[in-house]
């Protein structure tokens, strides 16, 4: 079968690659849809950050060359023999994260996690197996389509949770790119009363502004620290980062209330030069999130289901699998007008 494989920085080659047997706890997903993420444009302009290259992943058990797409849903082509929740032809949607399963949930990816299509064989391809325990059932007022945006809609319903915001809270965002935007909508949904979003390019600040930011600043134009306290004085109740580079990291700490605040929820791709006493002085707490609960992944799922949280309109440009390096990496590289790439495998809905 096809798929995208990665070997490398800037080397993510379209192959032919084997079909897996089936074992006996997993579920093999004919993929419909897979999104490109920015996780996956990190492993292409800088990897590895995550895909192991040295050693077997301790949870996958595999290395590169993997099959990216962690972001991704399909349909049900066979079960193990071990599978009692799911058969053959159900439409499913994919929770990438894989741990060990020993802590509460609100602790376990702390202890050690992996993600299906970064530290293992993933939806870039026309079938992906996938542990039974990371499947889910995709609502009938959902297409497939919409289901390949689940994952990263969960990103964002995880960061507002971690900020602990409240129905009224002032938030502001740094960094529109798709997670960013998804926090837009994550926020509005949770009940932001200002929703301030700063990006150094138009189009995704007018993507913003669609998708319900209140305010949007070009920090590449006006410090973003005053515009916000020029509106909200002692600053915003909740920021979050969302760009992954040292300016924002540090913009966000300034632009939040004293006692609030800032959660971290980019990759940064390399360390950050960062002094403490930024904290000391402002009295801004500062927390992060990686991935998210099982529980928020279902409860993402059922949000886009009633129609509560549409993340749909991130969705900037549908490609095919052979045109994932030219039409997918190197345009969300060099086109800051896109947002989400949507790969297209089987095109069911």
């Amino acid at each position: 079968m096809k798929a995208a494989v990665w070997y490398g920085k800037k080397d993510i080659r379209i192959e032919e690659v084997a079909e897996k047997p089936v074992k006996d706890n997993q579920v093999k997903v004919r993929v419909a849809w897979a999104g490109i993420c920015g996780s996956d444009l990190h492993e292409y302009e800088e990897g590895p950050v995550f895909v192991p290259v040295e050693k077997e992943d301790a949870l996958t058990g595999e290395k590169a060359p993997i099959t990216m797409g962690h972001e991704f849903a399909g349909v049900v082509e066979e079960v193990g023999a071990n599978v009692t929740k799911y058969k053959v032809g159900d439409r499913v949607v994919i929770n990438p994260t894989l741990t060990y399963g020993n802590k509460p949930e609100d602790l376990d990816v702390y202890d050690g996690f992996s993600f299906i299509g970064l530290h293992g064989d993933g939806g870039f391809a026309k079938y992906v197996n996938v542990p039974e325990s990371n499947i889910y059932a995709l609502p009938e007022t959902l297409t497939l389509q919409d289901g390949a945006l689940v994952e990263p809609t969960a990103v964002a319903v995880q960061a507002v949770k971690e900020g602990n915001m409240k129905f009224g809270d002032t938030v502001a965002i740094y960094g529109a790119g798709p997670i960013g935007l998804l926090t837009v909508i994550a926020a509005k949904a949770a009940g932001a009363s200002k929703i301030f979003v700063m990006d150094l390019s138009e189009t995704r600040l007018a993507k913003a502004k669609e998708l319900g930011a209140t305010h949007i600043i070009n920090s590449g134009q006006q410090n973003p620290v005053e515009a916000i306290k020029a509106v909200v004085p002692d600053g915003v109740d909740v920021s979050f980062e969302v760009a992954g580079v040292a300016p924002t990291f540090k913009q966000a700490i300034d632009s939040t209330k004293a006692r609030g605040t800032m959660v971290i929820v980019s990759i940064f791709a390399r360390p950050i030069e960062w002094h403490p006493l930024q904290l000391t002085n402002t009295g801004v707490k500062i927390t992060s999130a990686i991935a998210y609960t099982p529980t928020t992944f279902q409860q993402t799922v059922d949000l886009m289901g009633t129609g509560q949280l549409k993340p749909q309109g991130i969705v900037t440009s549908v490609i095919q699998l052979d045109d994932i390096v030219s039409k997918g990496f190197e345009a969300l590289t060099t086109d800051k007008s896109q947002a989400k790439i949507l790969v297209e495998l089987s095109g069911e809905k």
